[in-house]
């Protein structure tokens, strides 16, 4: 490459970064950006793009494929959704920040985070503000890059790593706020949603997901030791609603996990789906999809935001395919339950719904020395991947799971501790994708996998496609019928969500499998 052209490209990449996030971006995405985990605030994970169609979506073809290594155990596989802001791919692995050139997948910074010994399970991506970038590392610090440059800015530490914290989430982004949660659930470690200022990194608030001593939901715990170890980790972005100012998230199962006997009660907030003001800190509204969870079920899938209508009524609501096996919807300014249906036909673990539309804990089915066999699996009727709303055909699509698994108590004692039960899976993953009426719960297609797992991710357009991934293939569907309208193999399996823009007047499609990123575009 001559002297000009080098100092051509490193004036444009200059250019480019100096502009930085446009706030407006958040609130209505931009057709050449993906400013955020979902895409937008609202979880829908839909595209208003159209130029990939189902008229012409067998013409796709590869438009670039790149790789990216790193002095890293086991090599990287990339979890997250990447963020595209002014030209740029931002994305993340545990203890990795890259930014990527989006028309030629060239590498322009590459961010490693030092050595520890926290989880490195996974990392959902990075949150940003403006020119500034954020994600969570494995050892429960949020730490703060330019994006310009990669060079760190600050890290505070957001949570003990020798309390066996797991730090995968996706930093949330609203005004000045930088909304983080937490995993883990391991050591009976109190579960939280805090929020930091992105200039400094000072904690703004933090809301513990199980109350305290004279706070409401305790009298749903037997005693305040139980309450304030109960975990409940929110371990997923939430979904962010701007005229109400309302931050949603799902939070996870109880601990001890399996073993109820030291906290009998509903066990709020865990696997419940909060409202949070998000300049406060404070709860406005909660809904449980489990009391009383025994079986691992988290309810930290998204909470998907859809302004709908409902007996002739315009609503704002709430939809989620739980893993507990049901689908519910809510009206999104106060909680009040609507619809719960089953995702799958194999459920077996509850009596019935109570009167709120939550399902009814059987103790016949609550895990046993002896074991007992329970659908869905503790991985759940579905799980993290995310699904997706599309606006034209009024459908939810989830990737689900009909499987079994059987639950044993092994921690008997009158204190059991962190996992006090085991499970074993008894049959292989009997995967589907449907589509949901999300006015009824109920399904109107539903594709069966003949093999691989079932709880993939989503992704809807305007171009009447959704696409989704199974094993090593990245697929289109025909969104109203379910009909398979194309597939292209990829070189690993995809463990993240595809996305759709514009560049240059051209849409394209990404996904990332194992270490490789994959870009598609109309030949």
């Amino acid at each position: 490459m001559n002297s000009l052209r080098f100092s051509f490209l490193i004036l444009t990449a200059t250019a480019v970064f100096s502009q930085g996030l446009d706030p407006k971006a958040l609130l209505k995405q931009p057709p050449n950006e993906w400013p955020t985990y979902n895409g937008d605030y609202s979880g829908r994970r839909y595209s208003t793009l159209d130029q990939i169609n189902a008229a012409n979506v067998q013409n796709l073809s590869l438009a670039w494929a790149a790789r990216f290594t790193a002095n890293t155990p086991g090599g990287v596989t990339i979890k997250s959704t990447p963020l595209l802001v002014n030209d740029v791919l931002y994305f993340t692995a545990p203890n990795h920040v890259w930014a990527v050139d989006v028309r030629t997948g060239r590498t322009l910074w590459h961010y490693q985070y030092p050595p520890n010994t926290g989880s490195t399970i996974g990392n959902r991506g990075v949150g940003m503000y403006e020119n500034w970038l954020f994600f969570e590392s494995p050892d429960s610090h949020l730490v703060s890059l330019d994006a310009r440059t990669g060079k760190e800015r600050w890290k505070v530490q957001i949570a003990d790593p020798k309390l066996d914290y797991t730090s995968t989430v996706a930093p949330v982004v609203i005004g000045n706020h930088i909304v983080v949660g937490i995993g883990g659930d391991h050591l009976d470690n109190p579960g939280f949603v805090q929020s930091f200022d992105p200039e400094t990194g000072k904690l703004q608030w933090k809301w513990f997901t199980t109350p305290r001593k004279g706070e409401p939901g305790i009298e749903t715990w037997p005693d305040e030791y139980a309450a304030a170890h109960g975990t409940g980790q929110a371990w997923m972005p939430g979904t962010y609603d701007p005229d109400l100012n309302l931050y949603y998230v799902g939070t996870g199962n109880p601990n001890p996990v399996m073993a109820e006997k030291s906290r009998k009660g509903d066990d709020l907030f865990t696997c419940s789906i909060v409202a949070i003001n998000p300049d406060t800190g404070k709860m406005a509204w909660y809904y449980q999809v489990s009391p009383h969870d025994v079986h691992d079920w988290d309810a930290s899938e998204t909470p998907v935001l859809i302004d709908g209508v409902i007996d002739g009524k315009p609503r704002k609501l709430l939809a989620q395919a739980s893993r507990n096996g049901y689908y519910f919807l809510l009206d999104r300014t106060n909680g009040q339950h609507l619809v719960t249906e089953p995702l799958i036909d194999t459920l077996n673990w509850a009596k019935g719904l109570n009167a709120n539309g939550q399902p009814i804990p059987n103790p016949e089915k609550y895990p046993s020395t002896d074991g007992v066999l329970v659908s869905p699996s503790s991985n759940g009727a579905t799980n993290w991947p995310p699904p997706s709303f599309d606006l034209e055909t009024g459908l939810l699509y989830v990737g689900t799971s009909r499987s079994f698994s059987m639950f044993y108590l092994t921690d008997t004692d009158d204190r059991p501790e962190g996992w006090g039960g085991l499970d074993r899976t008894v049959n292989s993953d009997v995967g589907a994708l449907v589509a949901i009426d999300y006015k009824t719960g109920k399904q109107v297609w539903r594709h069966d996998w003949p093999t691989g797992n079932g709880v993939v991710p989503m992704l809807s357009t305007a171009g009447k496609l959704l696409f989704t991934s199974n094993n090593n293939y990245l697929i289109a569907f025909d969104p109203y019928k379910g009909k398979i309208l194309w597939h292209t193999a990829l070189t690993g399996t995809p463990t993240n969500p595809p996305i759709t823009y514009m560049i240059d007047g051209k849409q394209y499609l990404l996904i990332a499998a194992g270490d490789t990123m994959f870009s598609f575009a109309l030949n």
